[in-house]
């Protein structure tokens, strides 16, 4: 057994000390004066029986106040983690109808929800079309994550579809993390068309890390509508549809999975089985687990108080 407080034993002491001088009557004075032949012998045992229930009762309260406890078991806190880095495709081919109001649209809104299910989860974010571009770095700071996928947006990267140099780049910025389980979820529409590596060597760099990659196929292989201005008006982008067999051989490679979403209740689905990704344990400090006593030696202590405090004032009849 060993003590929270241990330094209240010295108020402890200064509360009995001060009670017995009351009791004893130190600080009394008579009111009125009666000649020794008219004063009633009492014998000082009561009085010393009664001090004795009082300072056990003390005690007793003094005791609880220095919250006993027995140590049971020790304890190793633990969270569960894994850094993950979205690259998502930010090409012209995102703005497609066929996921209302359009692909990426869709895409950030399941991204901001899985970013809140995730709360141990380190996270960052890279775009990419033509040019891959980090738009937030690996952070805890969930609310920053959800306020960057807002920013996801077509345009500034310029055309085309470059997987192998943006999954490239997130291996670069994963690589330097120390946590050992790290993930890379792909989302893209179309076919890598250009870059200095293939999607392909880019896996091959992932695998090397011990990186895994889920790829998403997001799309209708048939649609390829995309709204072209501010008027509504349509138009077809030319190329294939998105590259499946590319990405699953990324998977493969990198012992992860591989998806396709022809819809948007697909990729909610796609989604809630990322959610069961693999997590690793880190121990982050310990800590003992005790059974408090304190309570069974107040109740003692303030019954012992009462016995004392009937016992002064209906057998003793003495006031304090």
């Amino acid at each position: 057994m060993n003590f929270a407080h241990p330094y209240m034993a010295i108020l402890g002491i200064i509360v009995l000390a001060v009670w017995s001088s009351y009791f004893w009557g130190f600080k009394r004075t008579e009111v009125i004066y009666l000649p020794e032949a008219y004063r009633k012998k009492t014998s000082t045992f009561p009085f010393l029986l009664v001090y004795l229930i009082g300072c056990a009762a003390w005690g007793f309260i003094t005791f609880s106040m220095m919250q006993p406890r027995t140590a049971l078991t020790n304890a190793k806190d633990t969270v569960k983690v894994n850094d993950i880095f979205f690259v998502v495709d930010v090409s012209k081919s995102m703005e497609a109808v066929d996921f209302k109001p359009n692909r990426l649209v869709v895409a950030k809104k399941k991204i901001f929800d899985f970013v809140s299910l995730r709360p141990t989860d380190r996270m960052g974010i890279i775009m990419f079309s033509e040019k891959p571009f980090t738009l937030l770095p690996l952070t805890l700071d969930h609310e920053l994550v959800k306020k960057s996928v807002d920013d996801i947006v077509i345009g500034p990267l310029g055309a085309g579809t470059n997987i192998g140099d943006a999954l490239s780049l997130a291996v670069a910025r994963a690589t330097f993390s120390k946590t050992k389980n790290k993930v890379i979820v792909l989302l893209t529409d179309g076919v890598s068309m250009m870059g200095r590596l293939t999607p392909l060597q880019a896996a091959e760099q992932a695998a090397a890390k011990k990186i895994k990659i889920y790829s998403i196929g997001i799309g209708k292989k048939d649609s390829k509508r995309v709204l072209r201005n501010s008027l509504g008006a349509y138009q077809s982008l030319p190329g294939g549809s998105v590259d499946l067999e590319t990405l699953q051989k990324i998977s493969k490679i990198t012992k992860g999975k591989s998806y396709y979403a022809a819809n948007e209740k697909a990729l909610e689905d796609v989604f809630t089985e990322i959610q069961n990704l693999e997590k690793i344990e880190i121990k982050t400090h310990s800590k003992t687990i005790y059974k408090e006593n304190y309570l069974e030696y107040l109740w003692i202590g303030l019954s012992l108080l009462l016995l004392m405090e009937f016992s002064r004032k209906y057998y003793l009849k003495v006031a304090m």
